[in-house]
């Protein structure tokens, strides 16, 4: 204490301070602050003080002002904190305080200035794209309207496919050998041929502002489905009147068991119930012929206009004229088979040279493979990277089934149980009896075939999800659809309106006037007189599967196909379906292959004669969604 007092008194005397220290190591005598301030000026004033002591003394004199600093603080700390500090501590303290804020305040400025010129680089690069978006304009997407990509007709259908030559794949393993192109036309399977049609095979063509002329092709889809709704109605109406009937005979059994009544009251009851049965029979009789007796006033309504004097009558024409002609004339493709001594029928199978994305396929048929053992198909798949890649079958028939169906194949993640109520006219095929594949007892669970999943465990094998036609049922496919002159079959593929839809029109009077004119317009040189086919005015798909996104069958499952034609037999399954489908045959022939290689009278409706296959894909335009 007595050294920190005599530093503060030497008050920043650099040599006193020395002195002070140099007592305080024993050095010399330290006396009162005054005889020391007294002895160092003698000191100086004699010259005792040795250079070398004077480094040393500087030196020391560096910690010592250390030292007095310390303990001035120390002093001022232990007087109560009264925070009068000496002059220069303050200064020193606010000098370092005055820099740190000065420092902080530079940082700060320096981030708020990188922030404002980040933001602001961001905004001119935002401005930049939007005012070029602007210019440019939205990307372009395929939503424009139709525009034919190729129109095979005539002797050119055959540029557009190459032949298979082969047997035919392990997984359908059909009773067939595919030939080559040459081989094909040797043995006279694949022809071009050329046909004058006559008025029978012709179709009504109405003037404009013609009455009969207008077509309303969604009103009579509603109203076909009100029909269905009203059908179905009215069958569990009738099952539950039975359920009630059961009931009430089971009650009055009950009753009979219970009062013991005699046989003949209780046979009075029972001929009661049977003739209120009987009049509720012949009740609904008579309702049913009052709506019979109003259609035909209906019809007879109609067709009273349409032999009115003051309409003329409609032009025939055929479907699809060949345009360089003077007379009503089609061209057709013919394709079909040959039997073999090795068995395996002679067949042809067409694989598109194009592939798709998306896109309108349409097949005008007069005629198509029909009968036990046969197996057509018009078809999109990349069989190269199958199941990955996807299958649609537009047009396919097994035996003698007589409704058309669509079914798609894929890997997993593929449902249809999400389609809009209202949005097609068809339904979907069953999947009811299916094998359990550890016990093999088949499951008689009543299921839509909704999983496009080629190997879902509850369907079968490679079904796929199937919709199948309810408006022209037991008409759309096979010999119904030949013996009306064929139709024409169209199916929609677009990702980017997100679904897959499928039509069904026959016979050819039937086809919807938009239709008609695109097919007829397809080869036209002039593109400016070519009809938009417009799938607006075409009513109600049978068929509507969603895909893309938002649904539940992402559209990455369909992408590079190609169309596929082609005539099978038997196999995996027209022939694992034989012995139901041909009961007659199976008599005789326990096989399918044993049926065909007999090479009946009946195959010789085993072939397609088509008037053209029209692919169109939409053109690409700037669209914002």
């Amino acid at each position: 204490d007595e050294i920190g007092n005599q530093l503060l008194q030497a008050d920043g005397n650099a040599r006193l301070e020395h002195d002070i220290l140099r007592k305080s190591l024993n050095l010399i005598d330290l006396g009162p602050t005054a005889t020391l301030l007294q002895q160092f000026e003698e000191d100086e004033e004699g010259g005792d003080i040795k250079d070398e002591e004077l480094v040393e003394h500087e030196r020391v004199l560096e910690r010592i002002h250390e030292s007095t600093r310390r303990l001035r603080a120390a002093s001022i700390g232990d007087g109560g904190g009264s925070g009068n500090q000496h002059p220069e501590i303050e200064k020193e303290e606010s000098s370092s305080l005055l820099d740190y804020e000065q420092q902080r305040t530079r940082i700060v400025r320096q981030v708020l200035t990188m922030v404002g010129v980040t933001a602001i680089l961001i905004l001119l690069v935002c401005v930049a794209l939007a005012l070029g978006t602007i210019a440019v304009g939205p990307p372009k997407q395929p939503v424009g309207a139709y525009k034919i990509i190729e129109a095979q007709v005539g002797h050119d259908f055959w540029q557009y496919y190459d032949f298979y030559a082969g047997k035919d794949s392990a997984g359908s393993n059909g009773h067939i050998m595919y030939v080559s192109e040459q081989k094909a036309r040797e043995e006279g399977i694949v022809n071009v041929v050329t046909e004058t049609v006559g008025v029978g095979d012709m179709i009504e063509i109405y003037e404009d502002g013609d009455p009969r002329a207008e077509e309303n092709w969604l009103a009579e889809d509603l109203a076909f489905l009100e029909q269905l709704k009203r059908k179905k109605l009215e069958e569990e109406e009738a099952l539950e009147r039975e359920k009630q009937e059961e009931e009430k005979k089971k009650k009055k059994h009950d009753e009979k068991k219970k009062t013991d009544n005699d046989d003949s009251t209780e046979q009075t009851k029972e001929d009661s119930a049977t003739k209120e049965k009987k009049a509720n029979r012949l009740l609904e009789e008579v309702e049913r012929q009052q709506e019979q007796e109003q259609a035909q006033q209906q019809l007879v309504s109609s067709e009273s206009i349409v032999t009115s004097d003051e309409i003329k009558p409609p032009r025939l024409e055929p479907f699809n004229p060949d345009q360089n002609s003077d007379v009503p004339e089609e061209t057709f493709v013919v394709i079909s088979s040959t039997p073999t001594p090795e068995g395996p029928r002679n067949s042809v199978r067409l694989e598109g040279r194009r592939r798709f994305n998306r896109g309108l396929f349409i097949i005008d048929l007069r005629h198509m493979p029909a009968g036990c053992g046969t197996w057509p198909a018009f078809w999109l798949t990349d069989e190269a990277n199958w199941p990955v890649n996807g299958e649609i079958d537009i047009v396919e028939g097994v035996n003698y089934q007589d409704t058309a169906k669509t079914a798609l194949h894929t890997t997993r993640v593929c449902r249809m149980d999400d389609v809009p109520e209202g949005s097609k006219t068809g339904t979907w095929d069953t999947a009811v009896g299916i094998p359990d594949r550890k016990t093999g007892i088949p499951d008689m669970t009543f299921r839509y075939a909704q999983d496009c999943f080629v190997y879902d465990p509850h369907q079968w094998i490679n079904q796929g999800c199937v919709a199948s036609d309810l408006k022209l049922e037991g008409r759309s496919l096979g010999v119904p659809l030949n013996q009306n002159g064929g139709g024409v079959y169209a199916l929609e593929w677009d990702p980017v309106y997100k679904h897959i839809k499928t039509w069904v029109f026959s016979p050819h009077g039937r086809v919807p006037s938009n239709l008609r004119d695109a097919l007829r317009t397809a080869t036209n040189e002039d593109e400016s007189t070519r009809v938009a086919p417009d799938t607006n005015q075409w009513g109600l798909p049978y068929g509507h599967f969603p895909i893309g996104d938002g649904t539940n069958c992402p559209a990455g499952h369909f992408r590079n196909m190609r169309l596929v034609i082609n005539l099978a037999f038997c196999g995996s399954v027209a022939g694992n379906r034989y012995f139901m489908d041909c009961p007659k045959q199976f008599k005789k022939f326990k096989t399918c292959n044993e049926w065909v290689e007999s090479d009946p009278d009946e195959l010789k409706e085993a072939y397609w004669k088509i008037r053209g296959v029209y692919v169109y894909e939409r053109e690409w335009q700037k669209q914002w969604s």
